[in-house]
Order: structure tokens, then sequence, then C-alpha cells
């Protein structure tokens, strides 16, 4: 569903990503992007100050004047976050930021994944699953980790809006809705 924040930060994050392509510097604004996205996650306070409208411009732009002496960002980088706080658009900040790495990552041919099983993984077992799935779909795919153990046994993989369930959980709804049809 397309709102007005998911499309506005699409627009947004595929300006940076098409400067970024232009100036040749995509490595490094997406570093800084990284950088500054984990900000936004790990800090609620910056947060709350970037989702509070009533933050005068002239006070976000020194906010943000503090960060790029901190982090030495590219001017490019610079110059977008100036023109987003300029626009009243730094309210989106998190949601450009991600979806510039989203952009960046497909166009690197990384595709990011969810591998949700019922017990924990080793280091190796995570590896494996990785390069046996990567290599089946032709794609350097990232995956995320996560334990459910309400799965009881079994894996569930979601790439993009595809989901595979082989989850003991799963068959067993399977056939409690096939006797409820019988």
């Amino acid at each position: 569903m397309k709102t007005f924040s998911n499309e506005t930060s699409e627009r947004y994050a595929l300006a940076l990503f098409e400067l970024a392509i232009e100036n040749s510097e995509i490595d490094e604004i997406e570093k800084s992007v990284s950088q500054l996205l984990e900000i936004c996650k790990k800090n609620s306070d910056f947060l709350n100050f970037l989702k509070n409208p009533t933050h005068q411009i002239e006070v976000q732009v020194k906010i943000f004047d503090e960060i790029f002496k901190i982090m030495s960002l590219k001017k490019t980088f610079k110059d977008f976050l100036r023109l987003i706080i300029i626009k009243r658009r730094i309210y989106f900040l998190d949601k450009i930021l991600d979806k510039f790495i989203r952009l960046s990552s497909k166009k690197k041919g990384k595709v990011e994944a969810i591998f949700i099983s019922s017990k924990n993984l080793s280091l190796d077992e995570r590896n494996s699953v990785s390069q046996e799935i990567s290599k089946a779909v032709n794609s350097n795919i990232n995956f995320t980790f996560i334990i459910d153990k309400s799965l009881i046994s079994g894996t569930k993989v979601q790439v993009g809006s595809l989901l595979i369930d082989t989850s003991v959980s799963n068959k067993l709804k399977r056939i409690k809705q096939s006797m409820i049809e019988s």
C-alpha cells in the first residue's frame, strides 16, 4: 500500500541514490547512511527530535551541522540532509535511509531475507543455509536469523513477499483446516 510517507521516502531515497551514483560516491554515502540509520534505530531521543514538528529549521540545521563535523560526511550527503530539513522531510529520515540501503543492496545484487527457525542455529548452520539458498536463487542473500519457539519444529524463509513455511505448526494448521472442510 502506497502511503504519503512511503512514497515520499522512496522518492528522496532514489534521489540520494542517483546523486551518489552520479558523483561516484555510492560506497562512501552508503557507509554514512548505515551509520546514521544505526543512530536513528538505537537513539530514541534523536528519533524523537527528528519526528517532532515543532523544532525550527534553524535548530535542526545547527544539530545536523554538529553531526556533519562528527561524522565527516561527503558534501553530497550533507547537502541532501540540509535539503530535507528545509523541505520539512527530516521527519522521514529513518525511512529514507532504510530505502536507500535497500536500493543500494538491490543494485549490488544483494537480497534481504528472513530465516525463522524453532531453534538457535550454529554459525556453520547459518553459513550453510545462506550459501545453499543463495546458490539456489542465483543471488547474494543477506539473512536475518530469528528464533520462534511457536514453530515447534521446522523453518520459515521470507524473501520479499515470498514465504516458504515448512514448520510443524503450519502443517498442523493445514491438517486442522482440511478436517474442518471435510
